[in-house]
C-alpha cells in the first residue's frame, strides 16, 4: 500500500456539508449572543444613569459590569465570524480554535476591567462613602436588569439544553461544552444575576441600617465575584484552546464502534482533539485483520466512517497510522511508521 494511502486523513463530509453544519450550529451561538448585547447594552445605560443619581457604588459596580459584558458579547461576535473561516494553506484545520481564544480574552477582560474595577472603585467609597440617598430608583433599575439578565441567561440555557444529557446539571452541561459562545454568556450571565442580589442586599441593608460603608462593601463583592467568574471562563476556554479532546466517554463509545468492526483486529491508541465548537479530528491506532485486500480495507474504512458520523457528527476528520494498514496488507511497516 502506497504511503498517500495509508497515511492520508479521511474526512467523515464533503466541504458543503460542513458548512451547512456549522452554520446551522452558530446560528444557535449567534442568537445567545445578540440577545445578551441588547440585554446588557440597555441595562449599562439604565445603570449608570441611576448611579449618578443616587451616588451608589454598588450601582456604579453593577454598571461597569454591565458595560464589559456589553464589549465582551461584541469579541464573542468576532470569534464567531472568523472562527467561520474556510482552511487555507496556514490553517488546514480551519479557524475554529479562534473562538476560544476571544472568549480567552472576554476572561481577562471581566477579570481586569470588570473584577479589578469594581474592587477599586468599591475600596474608594469605603474610604469616602457617599451620603444615602433615595433608593427607589435603584431598586426599580435592579428589577428591570433582573427581568432583562434573565431573559438573556435563558436563552443561553436554552441552548446549553440542547446538548445536556439525562441526569446532568447545568453546570457539568457547561464543563461538557465545546461551543465557548454559549457558556460565556451563561457563565456571564450567571454572574450578574447574582451581582444585581448583591447590589439589592447591599443597597436595602445600607438603608435599613443608616449604614454608607454596606453599599461600597456590596460593590467589592460583585467585584469578588467577577474575578471567580473570571477565573471559571479561563479554565474552560484554555483547556479547549490547547487542544482538549472530546472526552473519556466519547473516547471509550468510539472504541466500542471499531472494535465491533468485523474488519478490526484489535484497537490501540484513540487520540481526540477539538478543533472547534462544532468539529473534532480522530487519530485510530487500528489493527486491521491480515491478508486483507486493498479494495476491503477500503470498505472497512468508509464503513468506520459512516459509523463515527452517525455516533458523533463533529468527528469530521479521522487519521489511521499507516503501521496499521500496512498490517492489514501483509506488508512490512516502514521504520518512520513505528
Amino acid at each position: 500500500m502506497s504511503d498517500s494511502i495509508a497515511q492520508a486523513g479521511t474526512q467523515t463530509k464533503t466541504e458543503p456539508e460542513r458548512k451547512a453544519s456549522k452554520d446551522g450550529d452558530g446560528g444557535g451561538s449567534r442568537k445567545v449572543i445578540y440577545a445578551a448585547i441588547v440585554a446588557n447594552l440597555g441595562i449599562a445605560v439604565a445603570k449608570f444613569i441611576v448611579a449618578a443619581i443616587t451616588g451608589s457604588a454598588a450601582m456604579l459596580a453593577e454598571g461597569i459590569h454591565s458595560a464589559v459584558d456589553t464589549g465582551n458579547e461584541l469579541l464573542l461576535l468576532i470569534g464567531e465570524k472568523v472562527s467561520a473561516r474556510p482552511p487555507d494553506k496556514r490553517h488546514p484545520f480551519g479557524y475554529g480554535k479562534a473562538m476560544y481564544f476571544w472568549a480567552l480574552i472576554v476572561a481577562m477582560s471581566v477579570f481586569a476591567l470588570g473584577g479589578g474595577l469594581s474592587i477599586h472603585h468599591g475600596i474608594v467609597s469605603l474610604r469616602e462613602p457617599e451620603p444615602l440617598e433615595d433608593p427607589l430608583w435603584n431598586y426599580v433599575v435592579l428589577l428591570v436588569s433582573a427581568a432583562f439578565e434573565g431573559y438573556s441567561w435563558n436563552v443561553s440555557r436554552k441552548e446549553l439544553n440542547k446538548v445536556r444529557k439525562p441526569g446532568a446539571s447545568l453546570w457539568q452541561t457547561v464543563r461538557a461544552s465545546k461551543d465557548a459562545a454559549v457558556f460565556s454568556v451563561f457563565i456571564e450571565d450567571s454572574a450578574a444575576l447574582a451581582g444585581l442580589v448583591i447590589a439589592g442586599a447591599g443597597i436595602f441593608l445600607g438603608h435599613l441600617l443608616d449604614n454608607p460603608y454596606i453599599d461600597p462593601a456590596a460593590s467589592i463583592l460583585i467585584g469578588l465575584l467577577l474575578v471567580g467568574a473570571a477565573f471559571t471562563l479561563a479554565r474552560e476556554t484554555g483547556g479547549l484552546l490547547v487542544g482538549e479532546t472530546i472526552g473519556v466517554e466519547a473516547t471509550q463509545r468510539l472504541r466500542r464502534i471499531f472494535e465491533d468492526d468485523p474488519a478490526v483486529l484489535a484497537v490501540g491508541k484513540l487520540l481526540s482533539m477539538q478543533l472547534g465548537p462544532d468539529e473534532a479530528l480522530l487519530t485510530a491506532s487500528v489493527t486491521f485483520k491480515r491478508g486483507m485486500r486493498i479494495d476491503e480495507v477500503e470498505q472497512a474504512i468508509a464503513r468506520l466512517e459512516r459509523t463515527v458520523a452517525q455516533a458523533y457528527p463533529s468527528i469530521q476528520r479521522i487519521y489511521f497510522e499507516s503501521g496499521a494498514l500496512r498490517s492489514a496488507m501483509g506488508e512490512r511497516p516502514a521504520p518512520d511508521a513505528q
